[in-house]
């Protein structure tokens, strides 16, 4: 029996050559290859982080107290055991953080709540969280509103509303925009503001 071998820098390597015969070994092993293979390498972990990477959707909303009997009553929502953003530092991203003591001058005193996070947690699904913080206006007629810039998260939330027999009612579907009734047979209004 007679195996094929092929030479790279003083190391054999069996059947290298017939399993690689149409890749060029030496531009391969190259300085521009090596470097071709580690950016590729790269890529590709980027790939697997972002595709596998947990996802926070923010819903900006006219009343908390009204989006957490939505939420957690009428969709039943779980409340998320660890707020994402822990993960994505999301309390430096809104501008939310406390100055180091250090820093400050001596007449001056600040407390920060580290433990307590802005808004309302709720996992979603499964690598997903949803953000339900207080900003929007009132809509027509001091209608509730829900507002979102991400159509993949409103279309999770219609999704969740439909499954629990909730009554709503589709106005648009470019941007996403429906109503929905509470259990107080308020109308919510959530909507999507597109770019």
């Amino acid at each position: 029996m007679v195996l094929e071998t092929q030479s790279i820098a003083g190391f054999t390597f069996p059947l290298l050559g017939s399993l690689f015969s149409f890749l060029p070994i030496d531009s391969l092993f190259s300085t521009q290859g090596i470097m071709v293979m580690l950016l590729m390498a790269y890529a590709g972990a980027m790939w697997m982080f972002l595709t596998s990477a947990p996802k926070v959707y923010t819903i900006m909303v006219s009343d908390l107290e009204i989006a957490r009997t939505l939420y957690e009553d009428l969709l039943q929502l779980p409340e998320a055991d660890v707020p994402l953003h822990y993960y994505y530092n999301y309390e430096q991203t809104l501008g939310t953080t406390g100055l180091d003591p250090l820093y400050l001058s001596p007449g001056i005193t600040q407390t920060v709540q580290k433990d307590i996070p802005e808004g309302l947690w709720y996992q979603l699904k499964k690598n997903a969280q949803l953000h339900v913080i207080s900003g929007a206006s009132l809509g027509h007629n001091d209608r509730q509103r829900h507002v979102c810039f991400d159509r993949d998260c409103l279309e999770q939330v219609l999704m969740r509303v439909q499954l629990r027999g909730v009554k709503n009612k589709i106005r648009r579907n470019k941007p996403l925009n429906f109503l929905v009734k509470d259990l107080h047979d308020r109308v919510i209004e959530i909507t999507e503001i597109s770019n």
